[in-house]
């Protein structure tokens, strides 16, 4: 069977990439994802590097430099909250709680 011939199956994830691969943290592993990525992009759009962001925030550059490089177990979600406050980012935050569904992925 040629490659053109071959059947692919469309699998939609869950909305949480974690959670897709079985990661045991996934709701919390997403939260660090999406708040790093909004201190990093507060940062990029400032033109900071790390210890230009340490000086104006005064927040560890080798703090900054974990969050750039998404080494995210050593963070609290409050503690990424306050930095990200500290990039003088404010935020509003919404949950969802909902029961858990056997099997997260739907096959389409």
């Amino acid at each position: 069977m040629s490659s053109k011939e071959e059947k692919l199956e469309l699998v939609r994830g869950s909305g949480n990439v974690f959670r897709d691969f079985g990661h045991p943290n996934a709701d919390l592993m997403q939260a660090k994802a999406i708040l790093a990525a909004k201190i990093i992009a507060a940062m990029d759009d400032r033109g900071w590097t790390a210890l230009a962001a340490e000086k104006a925030t005064g927040v560890t550059h080798t703090d900054l430099s974990r969050i750039r490089n998404v080494k995210l177990d050593r963070f609290t979600l409050d503690r990424m909250i306050t930095i990200l406050g500290k990039v003088d980012q404010d935020m509003e935050v919404t949950i969802d709680v909902k029961p858990r569904g056997h099997g997260d992925l739907v096959h389409a």
